[in-house]
């Protein structure tokens, strides 16, 4: 042969595995598995946001029962003196009608020295008890001249209103205390009515 023909022989080999099949490794991906994998992602994104989703909500419960345990321990500080003070406003009572009972017999008609320094002993306990009921946020109510208020009033009596609104307490039978602003012992009061003749 000549060598004109070996070279183009040697062409078309060369040309021919160029045009050939290709290698398989080249091959593109069947359509499915594309598929499939796109599928699988969003089925990943969808388990990442649910999952991501149950975790804020987890931190927001976990957050909420921070703050209620927070306000109970608060409340049971601030509080925890409730029983306590109930029973203590009773002796401040005694105290008080005590007191007053010493002022009426140490008017100046009676110069009892002794019922004069009774009385002025009484009346410094009795203000040093209200200083220290203030300290721990224990205040009595002052009602008289107020609006009734089923939360802090319990009324045991009318009295006709004279020269005040209806509705309005006209005396207190017994005082009435709160405990930082929560009422511990309701004030017994007597509320004006207009009077029906």
């Amino acid at each position: 042969e000549s060598p004109c023909v070996f070279s183009t022989a040697a062409q078309q080999r060369s040309t021919g595995d160029e045009c050939g099949p290709e290698d398989p490794r080249d091959e593109p991906k069947h359509p499915l598995s594309d598929c499939a994998l796109e599928h699988k992602a969003i089925k990943l994104e969808e388990q990442v946001r649910d999952l991501t989703e149950r975790y804020r909500k987890a931190l927001a419960d976990s957050e909420n029962v921070r703050r209620r345990t927070q306000k109970f321990v608060e409340d049971a500080k601030l509080f925890g003196i409730q029983s306590f003070c109930k029973d203590l406003v009773e002796v401040a009572d005694i105290l008080e009608k005590t007191a007053e009972s010493a002022a009426g017999e140490a008017e100046p008609s009676n110069p009892n020295p002794t019922l004069k320094k009774i009385y002025e002993g009484l009346s410094l306990i009795e203000a040093k008890l209200q200083s220290v009921f203030a300290k721990h946020g224990l205040q009595k109510m002052n009602p008289v001249g107020g609006k009734y208020d089923p939360y802090d009033h319990e009324i045991v009596c009318h009295v006709p209103a004279e020269g005040v609104q209806p509705g309005t307490i006209a005396l207190v039978t017994q005082d009435g205390y709160k405990l930082h602003g929560r009422t511990i012992r309701h004030a017994l009061v007597g509320v004006a009515v207009e009077s029906q003749e």
